[in-house]
């Protein structure tokens, strides 16, 4: 009886873009990714640890070692993609972020919503992709 639904918040087109309900709900997303990144990455090295213990066997630690490996190329990426959230929190506070670094032009909540640390926009990362290839095929 007691009980009361409370909508969650989903940006639309019918308002204004980047207001500060579109700004408040882009930062929770972005610290929340963020935060997900860093417990799994405290994760993982705690069972890094726990692992490199159990293994006094040289070919258990060999095995280990690569396992490592693959682990700290992941663990780069993360880092990586931390400093990716951080700039897009950045840009949050200066009213830079949703607008495509290269047209000025906003950039679709929709592509926002699935790739919150989007600067460009679908078109502009299209032409970017296709310069790339480009470039790749010469």
């Amino acid at each position: 009886m007691g009980e009361t639904t409370t909508a969650v918040y989903v940006p639309t087109d019918d308002e204004p873009f980047m207001n500060e309900r579109q700004k408040a709900y882009f930062r929770a997303k972005l610290l929340d990714w963020k935060n997900d990144i860093l417990r799994e990455a405290r994760e993982t090295l705690e069972s890094l640890a726990q692992e490199n213990a159990n293994h006094p066997d040289l070919a258990d630690r060999a095995s280990s070692e690569t396992d490592r490996s693959i682990e700290l190329r992941a663990r780069d990426r993360q880092r990586k993609l931390i400093s990716k959230i951080d700039s897009a929190l950045f840009r949050i506070e200066d009213g830079t972020y949703g607008f495509c670094e290269e047209t000025g032009e906003p950039i679709s909540l929709k592509r926002l919503s699935a790739r919150p640390i989007a600067t460009l926009s679908i078109e502009a990362q299209e032409r970017h992709e296709r310069r790339e290839k480009v470039y790749r095929d010469e």
